[in-house]
């Protein structure tokens, strides 16, 4: 099984940007798609985007559409999502995944990152 461990969170204010890494210990049938999700307490774990490893295809939620972008480094079995425009909504938890299959939904995902806290205010 992989293990996932994301970086990059921290404190910014509305407007700003922050770059979230999630590296990969190795590539496998089960980290054929990778994904970011994220969740505030007491709600459920929202999915934002996922990519196809393999070409490189992306898929984003309207929720972070044009202002999310996830990027892969094969080299470093790294995936990243950039965040810009950043707004009071977008604090939560956030979270990598892998699994076989592109899936907005948290649960067709194999395995998760410990998460990395975004907190935007004023």
């Amino acid at each position: 099984q992989a293990q996932l461990m994301e970086s990059g969170g921290g404190s910014v204010p509305p407007g700003g940007s922050l770059r979230l890494s999630c590296t990969a210990s190795a590539r496998t049938d089960d980290t054929q798609y990778m994904a970011w999700f994220r969740q505030s307490p007491g709600k459920e774990r929202d999915w934002l985007a996922y990519m196809r490893i393999i070409d490189g295809s992306t898929y984003y939620a309207d929720s972070v559409k044009g202002r999310f972008t996830i990027s892969q480094d094969n080299a470093k079995k790294t995936v990243y999502l950039q965040m810009n425009s950043l707004k009071s909504e977008d604090t939560a938890m956030y979270y990598c995944a892998a699994g076989r299959y592109g899936s907005i939904w948290a649960g067709n995902y194999n395995q998760w990152g410990q998460g990395t806290q975004v907190t935007v205010s004023s």
